[in-house]
């Protein structure tokens, strides 16, 4: 007679996974399902729900699954789904109806790497209880803006794609605090990443990047920075375009730097936003302000007294460039001190920079 499918599954989790056995938990919350369990069609065989009630951790790895069913709603205790490995990507991979199944609220795990989605799929950002979600070794070649719905997420892998850019919506991600991104085709990262107030590790080895923006300094918590495989590591940016600044910047430039005194009646509401958009040059020889206009410049500053980082630095105009431009050169100004202290700070929080 012929062992009753639940029995079968269940002999081969045990064998996947001797750990299992031995939990404090019963074992049927925990399932490594077998290749020979997989649906014609190469999806979740039916009645999960029947054989295990209470499942909690479904691995499906390295299984040639080709699409996740409607069996996957089934299972309302489901907190970590491992998929890794497979042939998932192709339209119709993912059930419908993840937005209102009882799935969207108790997944806290969920790992794709290793499959074929171009894009992250929509439905994914209908699960707001997720933790954790890695997408690493696919074929994305974008984030979407709407990243930002995971508003729970603490670990992040997109590792091993095709992505040339990061949105600034990703800065949202609050709780974020583990993000890797390498082995891509990232050029730049935008300035509001800084707003990840709770990021401890970031790993951007293996992209393109030719210098970092200075607000990242700004991420007290991190203790670990990747850049290995960049071409900051071994060559800059030295040439950098500079747009003079119109009329009104130079205006609003006069009224903020002789503080020209004036009340809300006295300018209309647009140039009092203006006004208020003014920041400050980081040259403290200089004191001027900028609006639109500014000098990009890289400054180089010292990470655990090994390492010296290319850092994009704003100054409102040419002449308070001097200092910056000759960061590169042995000798230091008195500019260039001023930004490295501050840069010394933040090395006192890093524990790792890993360059090579």
């Amino acid at each position: 007679m012929a062992e009753e499918p639940g029995q079968e599954a269940q002999q081969a989790s045990d064998e996947v996974e001797p750990r299992a056995r031995g939990s404090a938990e019963p074992s049927s919350r925990r399932l490594v399902l077998p290749p020979s369990w997989l649906s014609p069609a190469g999806g979740l065989p039916a009645g999960l729900r029947r054989w295990f009630p209470s499942l909690e951790v479904l691995d499906v790895s390295g299984t040639g699954l080709s699409a996740l069913g409607p069996e996957l709603l089934e299972l309302p205790r489901l907190h970590t789904l491992l998929a890794k490995n497979n042939r998932l990507g192709a339209p119709g991979s993912l059930p419908k109806g993840l937005a209102g199944a009882p799935l969207a609220r108790s997944l806290r795990v969920l790992n794709l790497s290793g499959n074929c989605f171009t894009q992250l799929p929509a439905s994914l950002l209908a699960l707001r209880g997720l933790r954790s979600l890695s997408l690493g070794s696919n074929r994305l070649y974008s984030i979407p803006a709407a990243i930002q719905e995971l508003s729970g997420l603490e670990f992040l892998y997109l590792g091993g794609n095709f992505i040339t850019s990061i949105p600034p919506e990703l800065a949202n991600l609050a709780s974020l605090c583990y993000l890797v991104l390498c082995d891509n085709k990232i050029q730049s990262i935008p300035p509001q990443l800084a707003q990840l107030h709770s990021l401890r590790s970031l790993s951007l080895h293996n992209n393109l990047l030719t210098y970092l923006p200075r607000e990242i300094l700004n991420l007290v918590h991190l203790e670990e920075l990747s850049l290995r495989g960049n071409p900051l590591v071994v060559r800059f940016v030295r040439d950098l375009t500079y747009n003079p600044p119109s009329l009104q910047e130079l205006a609003g430039r006069t009224i903020k730097t002789r503080n020209v005194p004036y009340v809300p009646s006295d300018l209309p509401g647009n140039l009092l936003r203006y006004l208020s958009l003014a920041s400050n040059c980081p040259n403290p020889k200089c004191g001027g302000v900028y609006f639109d206009s500014c000098v990009r410049q890289i400054k180089f500053v010292d990470f655990c007294g090994k390492y010296r980082l290319p850092l994009m630095h704003y100054l409102c105009s040419p002449e308070c460039s001097s200092p910056c431009s000759s960061a590169s050169q042995s000798s230091t100004s008195q500019s260039e001190s001023d930004s490295e202290d501050e840069a010394i700070v933040a090395a006192r929080r890093m524990q790792k920079v890993l360059l090579g």
